[in-house]
C-alpha cells in the first residue's frame, strides 16, 4: 500500500533555471513536516533566467523529478505549491485605510482594508502574487498584527504587493499541469526561503536575505518583524561559470565542475600552498592540458561576487534600507568564503542560511540550495489546515444544487 493512502501529504516544487526539485513531506499534527521523497533533474535550457523558454524541455525535466520523488516516498503526487522567480517580478508597498463600522474591528472590516489597499493600478500584462501584510493601525497606534476586536473609528493596513508577468506565470502553470498536477499557488522564491531560514528575531532586529539561483539572484528584507522588500535581480551563479568559461578558455560544463569543487569567493582564503588545477582546453582535442592557480580562479570568482553585491548594496540604497544583518541562501551560497565576502561589501554580519528543520532526511535537505522547496513546504504545511476538506467540498455543493433546484 503506497503512503498516501494513509497519510497527509505535501508537496513542493521548485523550478529554478539549473534545475527542478521536488520534495514531498507528510503534514504532522504538530504544524510541521517530515519529508519523506526528494527528486532533482536539471533543467536542460528549459528556463532561462527563471523565465520558461522550452515548455517541453521544462515539462520533462518536471516530470523526472517527480518520479524520483515519488518512487522514494511510495506516494503518488497529486498537487504542488510552486516556487516561483525571474527578473519580471516586480514588488511595491501599498497601503489602505476605512472607517471601522460598528466601533470594533471585525473580519469584515480587515477584508475591506486589505482589499483598499490591493485596489492599485497594474498593466495588463501583470498579476499579482501576493498581498503580504505588514501591519494594521487602529486610530494612530501602529504595530498591530491582529486587530480583530480593538476599538476604533478608523483602521489603515500597509501591505507588501508582489506581482509577476501574467504569461509568465502562466507559462509555468502550464507546465506543471501537463504534469498532471494541480498547483496551488505560485510563491516568491526568496520569500519562500524566508519563511524558513530567517528566526523572528532577525526579522524583528532587520535582515536581509539574499538567495542565489543559477539565472537570478532574489532579495527579501524584513524590519520590525514583517517584509519590507522583495526584489529580483537577473543575474545568478551561472554568471560566475560564464567568467570562468571565457576567461579560462575552458567549457561551460568543466567551468561549472571547476567553480563547485575549487570555487572561494575570496582569493585571500585560499592556501599559500595549494596546488595548481588541471584544466582541459576547449575544442581542439589536440592542445595539452593547461594548469591553472586556485589564486587565479578565486580572483575570477571574487570579481563577480563582488560586482552582485555592489549592485544590491546600491539598490538598498535607492530604497533607504539598512539591513543589520545578511543571510545567504541558495545553490549560489555554497561557495567558499561568500559569508566573508558579503560581510567585507555590507559591512554588517553575514552567515550562510540554511532550512531550520530537523526531522527526516534533514541531513539531506536542510542545506542553502533547498531553501526555497523547503520554504514552500513550510507554506504548505501552514496553509494546509485553511484548505476545505473533500467531504466539505462536497457538502458545499450539495447544498449549492439544492438552493438552486428549490
Amino acid at each position: 500500500m503506497s503512503r498516501d493512502s494513509k497519510k497527509k501529504l505535501i508537496v513542493a516544487l521548485d523550478i529554478g533555471t539549473s534545475k527542478v526539485v521536488a520534495v514531498v513531506a507528510e503534514a504532522l499534527a504538530d504544524g510541521k513536516f517530515d519529508v519523506l521523497g526528494l527528486g532533482q533533474a536539471p533543467t536542460q535550457g528549459g528556463i532561462r533566467n527563471g523565465t520558461v523558454i522550452n515548455i517541453d524541455t521544462t515539462v520533462k525535466a518536471i516530470q523526472k523529478a517527480l518520479e524520483e520523488a515519488e518512487l522514494m516516498a511510495d506516494c503518488k503526487i497529486r498537487d504542488a505549491w510552486v516556487g516561483m522567480g525571474g527578473a519580471h517580478i516586480v514588488s511595491f508597498n501599498s497601503s489602505g485605510m476605512v472607517a471601522i463600522r460598528d466601533k470594533e474591528v471585525t473580519n469584515y472590516d480587515i477584508d475591506r482594508v486589505i482589499d483598499t489597499a490591493r485596489a492599485v493600478n497594474i498593466s495588463n500584462e501583470q498579476r499579482i502574487l501576493h498581498v503580504i501584510t505588514q501591519q494594521f493601525i487602529v486610530d494612530r497606534q501602529e504595530g498591530i498584527s491582529r486587530p480583530e476586536g480593538m476599538s476604533g473609528v478608523r483602521l489603515e493596513v500597509h501591505v507588501h504587493i508582489v506581482t509577476g508577468e501574467e504569461t509568465a506565470a502562466q507559462n509555468i502553470l502550464k507546465c506543471v499541469r501537463r504534469c498532471g498536477l494541480e498547483p496551488h499557488q505560485l510563491t516568491l522564491n526568496p520569500l519562500a526561503a524566508s519563511e524558513i531560514c530567517l528566526t523572528e528575531d532577525e526579522k524583528q532586529q532587520g535582515v536581509l536575505l539574499i538567495d542565489i539561483g543559477a539565472g537570478t539572484t532574489g532579495i527579501a528584507m524584513y524590519k520590525d518583524g514583517f517584509i519590507r522588500h522583495s526584489h529580483i535581480f537577473p543575474e545568478g551563479g551561472q554568471l560566475v561559470t560564464n567568467d570562468l568559461a571565457t576567461i579560462l578558455h575552458i567549457p561551460a560544463t568543466e567551468a561549472e565542475d571547476l567553480k563547485l569543487e575549487h570555487g572561494i569567493a575570496k582569493g585571500s582564503l585560499v592556501p599559500t600552498d595549494a596546488h595548481p588545477i588541471t584544466i582541459s582546453p576547449v575544442g581542439d582535442q589536440e592542445r595539452k592540458e593547461r594548469v591553472v592557480s586556485p589564486h587565479i580562479i578565486g580572483e575570477i570568482i571574487n570579481a563577480r561576487l563582488v560586482e552582485m553585491f555592489d549592485a544590491i548594496q546600491d539598490h538598498l540604497h535607492e530604497h533607504a534600507l539598512v539591513p543589520n544583518s545578511v543571510v545567504l541562501t541558495g545553490g549560489g551560497a555554497l561557495l567558499t568564503g561568500i559569508a566573508e565576502l558579503a560581510e567585507e561589501v555590507f559591512q554588517i554580519p553575514a552567515k550562510v542560511g540554511k532550512p531550520l528543520y530537523y526531522n527526516s532526511l534533514s541531513d539531506v535537505v536542510a542545506g542553502p540550495r533547498f531553501a526555497t522547496v523547503m520554504g514552500l513546504l513550510l507554506q504548505a504545511r501552514l496553509q494546509l489546515d485553511n484548505l476545505p476538506s473533500e467531504s466539505s467540498k462536497q457538502n458545499f455543493f450539495k447544498k449549492l444544487w439544492n438552493y438552486v433546484m428549490n
